[in-house]
């Protein structure tokens, strides 16, 4: 009998809930970003000690503080991306063709997702939390900053290939001009929450201390690198003024062009109020749902449709 419900299970899996599925997994990948975020507003990165994937050497805290529980809440939540990114994995290659680009852009989600897991790890065990101000701090986090952009990104086309079922073409040029635009958003992005983090480690009594922070010649490398964030977000400006001129008149273009100006406006905001908390999660939140429409319309340009796949 159980052998007959297994072998029943995929048949009973339709198009519709895979989307569902796929969507549910990236907008729970998003939360879990923003919660990282509080995490590191909070300096609640130290919250479970330098043990992982144990907190403080148990399974489940007992008697937590309040950074142990943002901490282990923030695990939780990484654990249930798992669950959800493995179900979807499963679901994607039981209900899809193999010519499916869908299946290419879970396995490679899948693939950063376990990379996450060991950039975070190794960020708890080598002590790169709270207070640290080493450079190896700085490295580490950029390269699991740049890998958070990256699975969201896969998530994003997992959700772009299964809500258009149909055969694509890759425009080479298209490709090219893409990658350029989107490697430059994501340093925006990697840079912006390097950015953030100074302000927390480094706090700043008022705008004009901030800037002299920036440029004194004693300053951290952390504060130094500050000034790439407005210079990686001209270059990206460039490529999203290409590619809205391209697609000018869509919904999507208006959409784009619309979180793009919020972004503009939470950053003078995020700098005018000295970078709290609560202004960091909503910045982080527009920069996420602006690099997923910002992906999907790329992705629109790059992988124009030949024909429709039959199941």
């Amino acid at each position: 009998m159980a052998s007959t419900a297994l072998h029943l299970a995929p048949s009973r899996l339709t198009a519709t809930h895979v989307k569902r599925l796929a969507w549910l997994t990236l907008a729970w990948n998003i939360l879990v970003v923003l919660w990282g975020a509080i995490v590191r507003a909070t300096g609640s990165g130290a919250g479970c000690g330098n043990h992982w994937p144990l907190c403080n050497g148990e399974v489940i805290p007992h008697t937590p503080r309040i950074d142990t529980i943002i901490e282990f809440t923030h695990r939780m939540m990484s654990g249930g991306a798992v669950f959800l990114t493995l179900a979807l994995l499963l679901a994607i290659f039981a209900t899809s063709e193999r010519l499916q680009p869908a299946r290419k852009a879970i396995v490679a989600a899948t693939v950063l997702l376990f990379n996450e897991a060991i950039l975070g790890a190794l960020l708890v065990k080598l002590g790169y939390v709270t207070g640290n101000r080493s450079v190896g701090r700085v490295v580490l986090l950029s390269i699991h900053l740049s890998n958070t952009l990256l699975l969201l990104g896969a998530y994003t086309l997992t959700v772009y290939f299964l809500e258009r079922p149909w055969r694509f073409t890759i425009s080479r040029r298209n490709l090219w001009l893409s990658a350029i635009g989107l490697v430059s958003t994501l340093i925006v992005g990697v840079s912006g929450s390097l950015a953030a983090l100074g302000d927390t480690l480094f706090p700043a009594s008022s705008l004009r201390a901030a800037f002299v922070q920036d440029f004194a010649s004693n300053s951290p490398m952390l504060l130094r690198l500050r000034s790439v964030h407005p210079l990686s977000a001209f270059l990206a400006t460039v490529f999203v003024t290409w590619l809205l001129k391209r697609s000018w008149g869509s919904p999507l273009a208006n959409f784009v062009l619309g979180l793009l100006a919020f972004q503009i406006a939470l950053g003078f905001a995020d700098l005018l109020l000295l970078a709290p908390t609560w202004m960091q999660v909503l910045h982080l939140l527009g920069a996420d749902l602006y690099w997923v429409a910002l992906l999907w319309l790329s992705a629109q340009q790059t992988f124009p449709i030949t024909k429709e796949l039959h199941a």
